[in-house]
């Protein structure tokens, strides 16, 4: 199954500084695809995939789990830990599940975690009833694009297989037993006006993690696909600085620095 337009990969061969950007559930690298291009246009060496069963059509994320999301960054992590000095790991939604899960899973090989509206838990009624419903219903309704700002849209599925959500439900709760596990910095950034992950799930992973380095930084003017919307410009500066203060003078001024090479649709 080819590529939606857009979907495809984003790679930047820059400095001895890496970070890994993972996107959400049904969604594309698309999303992400600024903030990418943001930190490579920096000096840094950037990674974003595009996660098994993503940017192609829904059924094809239905005979996908966790496992598969979760290998594909895992391998991009220890890619990235062969040539860099320093690996950051970010995430938007469920990607911060797995920007979580990476940190609290190879430690010190992560320098820091950047999350932006990570997700927690699969809530609501009809979550409890997925281990029989995905049984008996193929989708629901998407869940993409929740986003405030006028005309701009985000490349994800308009329904969600709940077979790949009973999958993500079960993901949720692996990493909610492992947040104590995580000790880097950490950057949290969220929307208080989020129609997809409800405050609960951020509020949940602040109290449970173990890093004494914390940052919460909040997203007024934009809804859950915060990096596609009013606030992302915040979320780049604030993760460049981030990065900045943790990693001395691997954060470039566009356009000095060492040149990189970058791959991608």
């Amino acid at each position: 199954m080819s590529l939606l337009p857009g979907a495809e990969p984003f790679r930047h061969e820059g400095g001895e500084t890496a970070v890994l950007l993972c996107h959400g559930f049904t969604g594309s690298p698309q999303s992400l695809r600024p903030w990418a291009e943001y930190l490579a246009a920096r000096g840094l060496t950037v990674s974003l995939p595009l996660l098994p069963g993503h940017g192609t059509r829904w059924q094809d994320l239905g005979v996908t789990g966790w496992q598969d999301w979760y290998a594909q960054v895992d391998r991009e992590l220890r890619l990235l830990r062969d040539r860099s000095e320093r690996v950051f790991v970010a995430g938007l939604s469920m990607g911060g599940a797995l920007a979580l899960r990476l940190a609290a899973r190879h430690g010190d090989a992560v320098g820091g975690v950047m999350v932006v509206n990570p997700a927690n838990k699969v809530h609501g009624v009809a979550a409890h009833a997925l281990p029989v419903l995905r049984h008996l219903v193929p989708a629901t309704k998407g869940i993409a694009s929740d986003i405030a700002k006028p005309l701009t849209r985000e490349l994800g599925y308009e329904k969600v297989p709940l077979h790949a959500a009973h999958s993500l439900r079960n993901f949720f709760r692996l990493v909610d037993g492992e947040l104590p596990g995580v000790t880097q910095p950490l950057l949290l950034m969220r929307s208080p006006q989020d129609h997809v992950v409800p405050p609960a799930d951020s509020a949940r992973i602040l109290g449970r993690v173990s890093s004494a380095d914390v940052t919460e930084v909040l997203l007024e003017q934009s809804y859950h696909v915060a990096t596609l919307d009013h606030d992302a410009e915040l979320i780049f500066e604030e993760s460049a600085a981030f990065i900045g203060r943790l990693a001395p003078g691997a954060v470039q001024e566009p356009g000095l620095g060492k040149e990189g090479t970058t791959t991608g649709g």
